[in-house]
């Protein structure tokens, strides 16, 4: 006898999980279908974001700033040590252990939630039946249900000529487990990832080379700050090729070596690994049947409307296959509105005031419209902006690099965008959304009194900006 659910959610990542926890809160029997499997050989729910991604990178960032600090920046403090070292294998072992921690906590969300959890992969048939594969079989079961939510996240894309094998060649997975810190990594791509696993090695003692084909650095992010950024971690000592086309790697006697063309040429560079972060794509091979009714886009999108329903009747789909960007926290907000239209009640998502956020040292964080976005698109606009080093808290931490930079529309006054680089700004970057997502002026944000000393004084100041009457800064 076929098994029968309200809904059946495919895929267990910060779309998926958080979607079948919502429709279960609601009064739906749910069933969630992933096939991550962990280590140690067992279901590991939470997607790419909570195993190979979002979290365990973000742990390694950490342990990697501490030890940097405390080998350059501790002096200045009055905090002197010597012969500091790094043990990767302990540092790795942390990492998995937060790893597990977290992904074990989901399946106990589950069970708190009565989600029924099957571990192996879902297939989406027509008329809103699902094919299980369970892990390590070849037995199928088809299951039921009155709505489909499709969330089966992304994978790294490849590039032609450079082939993973995970040694010597890794994509982001690979690069959360090296057992010793090689001495010259490479790194296709500046971009987010590249420059985050890229922060991490540096950071250890890698001479860490960034391969970006693009002409511009951090093309997404404003102008303004993307170019602090390049020059910070210049500092930093990252070194960062941009206009520079990777077209071949090979391996042999235990190094990459790479072919790469930009102004002067084809040449060759050799590293001891090579990280491939350009990208990621939209994870669907395998998941829709030929009659399935699920339409993909030229992207490799499942297409969707604005309420996230797909082509198929009761079928749904969030996060990285669909539009958007593809951020785990704008995956699990369209999994809570899913959960919510499906149980009848209303739910919308603002991509507009989606943040995002770079985990480097120091963080970048925006959410908006760019200056450049603006100026394309004709809206008159005012900008102001802050710097960390004009905080008191700023100075007081050592930990001042950066600034606020904010725009609001000309005539309005309304917050079209703001953009952080500085120390907290992935925090920091909370308050602004919150503006926004309330269709907030920046002078709401300069009428607001902000806590002495802290770094939110930056926001408040850039608010002040805008209306050229900042106070700790000349206008």
């Amino acid at each position: 006898m076929t098994e029968k659910f309200d809904v059946i959610v495919i895929g267990g990542g910060p779309g998926g999980y958080v979607a079948a926890i919502r429709a279960a809160q609601l009064g739906l029997s749910t069933a969630c279908i992933d096939m991550n499997t962990g280590k140690d050989g067992k279901a590991a729910l939470g997607g790419t974001c909570l195993n190979v991604g979002c979290i365990p990178s973000k742990a390694l960032l950490d342990s990697s700033k501490h030890y940097h600090h405390l080998q350059h920046e501790y002096a200045a403090h009055g905090i002197n040590a010597s012969d500091v070292s790094m043990d990767i294998n302990t540092m790795i072992a942390r990492k998995d252990g937060v790893v597990s921690k977290l992904t074990g906590g989901v399946s106990q969300l589950f069970k708190a939630n009565k989600v029924k959890q099957f571990h192996g992969r879902g297939r989406l048939l027509s008329n809103r039946q699902v094919e299980f594969t369970p892990h390590a079989s070849d037995e199928q079961i088809v299951l039921e249900a009155e709505n489909i939510i499709l969330a089966p996240g992304s994978v790294p894309i490849t590039i032609p000529n450079v082939e993973y094998d995970n040694k010597y060649i890794l994509d982001n997975a690979g690069a959360l487990d090296l057992s010793e810190v090689p001495a010259r990594l490479g790194v296709i791509g500046a971009g987010v990832i590249g420059l985050e696993l890229g922060s991490v090695w540096q950071r250890l003692g890698s001479e860490v080379i960034l391969l970006e084909a693009l002409p511009t650095f951090l093309a997404t992010a404003d102008q303004d700050i993307s170019k602090q950024a390049g020059r910070l971690f210049k500092q930093q000592g990252l070194d960062i090729r941009l206009d520079t086309l990777v077209k071949s790697a090979s391996v042999s006697d235990g190094e990459v070596t790479v072919t790469l063309e930009d102004k002067n040429g084809e040449s060759e560079i050799s590293f001891d690994r090579l990280l491939v972060a350009v990208g990621r794509k939209p994870y669907t091979e395998g998941l829709l049947s030929d009659d399935s009714g699920v339409e993909l886009n030229e992207h490799g999108q499942i297409n969707v409307n604005e309420q996230s329903q797909t082509t198929a009747a009761g079928v749904w789909a969030v996060g990285d296959c669909v539009r958007g960007p593809m951020l785990a926290h704008k995956a699990s907000e369209e999994g809570v509105a899913v959960a919510e239209l499906i149980a009848g009640k209303a739910a919308h998502i603002h991509f507009d005031t989606v943040p995002w956020v770079i985990y480097t040292d120091p963080e970048i964080a925006w959410v908006g419209k760019t200056e450049q976005q603006l100026k394309e698109e004709g809206i008159a606009y005012r900008s102001g902006s802050f710097p960390f080093a004009a905080t008191g808290r700023g100075l007081a931490m050592g930990n001042a690099a950066g600034l606020v930079k904010m725009l609001a529309d000309e005539d309005s006054d309304e917050v079209l965008g703001v953009h952080i680089i500085g120390p907290g700004a992935s925090e920091l970057i909370a308050e602004c959304v919150v503006t926004m997502e309330f269709h907030g002026a920046a002078e709401d944000l300069a009428r607001i009194v902000h806590a002495h000393p802290t770094l939110s004084e930056a926001v408040h100041e850039a608010a002040l900006h805008v209306d050229k009457r900042a106070i700790h800064r000349g206008n």
